[in-house]
């Protein structure tokens, strides 16, 4: 487990990369990562409660839709954060079906929880005193460049309905298909969005929640 304190958005934040234990199931594995760093956070005044945000990353689908699902069980109520999850194989080190990657945020009036209308597992965002924290948004409908105009279209929807807008935007982080181009995201985002290139990053995967999707991309935004 690597486990990292700081500042950003002018807040003491932590945050955690950890591998569940070598084979255990999806599920299993997830369960026994959060145990971990609610201790590990817990020794620094943090709590399950404090997180914005959490990715999964996993070994193959079935993983994911374990891991996933375990992961809402464990973060409901005041610990249910932004969240999105990835078919990763590359992403472990180990002999793990599962990792996860968490965010905590110090909080003093603590953080409102918007859904999708109507809700699914996922959030709509996170808002923690003017910091704005988006889920994973996919599309399904065409190729790369008509999911990315797609996906835009509903973060801004989100942005708006969160009282901030693209231009407060403080990280986009992309989640391309591994046989997909970059250059071709990176053009299709510019027509669409305009974020500066340095608040953007770009990891690969092999696979999302559901099959035609090419990318997914989070936003984490200030208003």
């Amino acid at each position: 487990m690597r486990m990292k304190s700081f500042e950003w958005l002018g807040r003491e934040c932590v945050a955690v990369s950890c591998e569940g234990a070598a084979g255990a199931a999806g599920d299993a594995g997830v369960d026994g990562i959060l145990d971990r760093i609610a201790e590990g956070i817990g020794r620094l005044g943090f709590s399950l409660d404090d997180t914005v945000r959490t990715r999964l990353w996993a070994r193959d689908r079935e993983s994911r839709n374990l891991g996933s699902q375990a992961r809402s069980r464990r973060m409901s109520g005041k610990a249910r954060s932004a969240s999105s999850s990835y078919i990763a194989p590359a992403h472990l080190d180990s002999e793990a079906t599962v990792a996860l990657d968490f965010l905590a945020m110090r909080s003093g009036a603590g953080k409102k929880l918007v859904e999708y209308d109507p809700p699914i597992v996922p959030l709509r965002y996170l808002d923690l005193e003017r910091r704005v924290f988006l889920s994973g948004v996919t599309s399904t409908t065409g190729n790369l460049s008509q999911q990315v105009s797609e996906i835009c279209g509903l973060i801004g929807g989100s942005l708006e309905h969160a009282g901030t807008s693209w231009e407060q935007v403080v990280r986009v982080s992309f989640f391309l298909h591994q046989e997909e181009d970059p250059a071709a995201l990176r053009q299709a985002f510019q027509q669409a969005a305009k974020v500066p290139a340095e608040s953007t990053e770009c990891s690969f995967v092999e696979g999302y929640s559901a099959l035609d999707k090419l990318i997914e991309i989070e936003v984490t935004a200030q208003r």
